[in-house]
């Protein structure tokens, strides 16, 4: 399954095309994003396995949010069910792949362990509060800085990952495998794409904190709408990479 190597510019697109997809059927999208966290904090509330659950079933669910986004960009109907489509999709693959991805953020939160003591760990799990003095313990800078080099390349590894096991049928080991590479073909792309969902973020938080001092009550409204706009966004934004890096993606034996 061959990745294309993009030009820099295609991560500015995929915001603006992720906004195009979303106008097409903003319910359907916004309900299936929204489902999907809800569902995760249901199954993450089980009592004691819920985290492992959570890790597990991520990966059919987000496929099941790339699945609604197939639709609406086909012109196809779809209802809410789509959201658990995923689970029909090679689900043991699925399953392993958040299973992987458990064991490499475990794996990473040992690593910052080293460095701080279990500070940031304990922060990650909720058995710690951020206080000041915590904020500024120097070994919690060198902690976060040591995750995110080592959470990078688990988060390129997973990034494709459910869609090349689910749509491409692929092993899990060979989906993330094959993930990382696209990711790293593509990593001028992706830094575009990171800096534009930053000042998409940057931009109207100024302007509604910049009304929020004229009138607080008008700027409540644009507060509460901006999530309810921006994080559906990304999520069909993350179809549209998929898809500009990938192709079509389909099995081997369909291609």
């Amino acid at each position: 399954m061959q990745a294309r190597t993009l030009p820099s510019q295609r991560g500015w697109a995929w915001i603006a095309e992720g906004f195009a997809l979303w106008r097409r059927n903003p319910a359907l999208i916004t309900f299936l994003v929204f489902g999907y966290w809800f569902c995760l904090l249901v199954v993450a509330a089980v009592p004691l396995l819920g985290q492992v659950l959570m890790s597990l079933t991520m990966p059919a669910l987000s496929l099941g949010i790339y699945n609604g986004c197939k639709a609406v960009a086909e012109k196809r109907k779809v209802g809410p069910e789509v959201l658990i489509s995923g689970f029909r999709q090679n689900l043991p693959e699925q399953i392993k792949i958040g299973g992987i991805y458990l064991a490499g953020t475990l794996a990473v939160l040992g690593l910052t362990a080293l460095v701080d003591g279990g500070i940031l760990a304990e922060l990650m799990l909720g058995k710690r509060k951020l206080d000041e003095a915590t904020a500024d313990d120097p070994l919690l800078t060198a902690s976060l800085l040591v995750g995110t080099l080592g959470s990078t390349p688990l988060m390129m590894a997973y990034w494709f990952a459910p869609l090349l096991a689910g749509w491409g049928r692929l092993p899990a080991v060979k989906a993330m495998f094959f993930s990382f590479v696209a990711c790293l073909r593509n990593w001028r792309a992706f830094f575009a794409y990171g800096i534009g969902l930053l000042l998409a973020v940057l931009v109207p938080g100024m302007l509604i904190g910049l009304l929020g001092t004229l009138s607080p009550i008008l700027s409540t409204l644009p507060a509460i709408a901006l999530p309810l706009v921006f994080i559906p966004v990304v999520f069909a934004s993350f179809y549209v990479n998929a898809t500009d890096v990938f192709g079509q993606i389909t099995p081997a034996d369909e291609a």
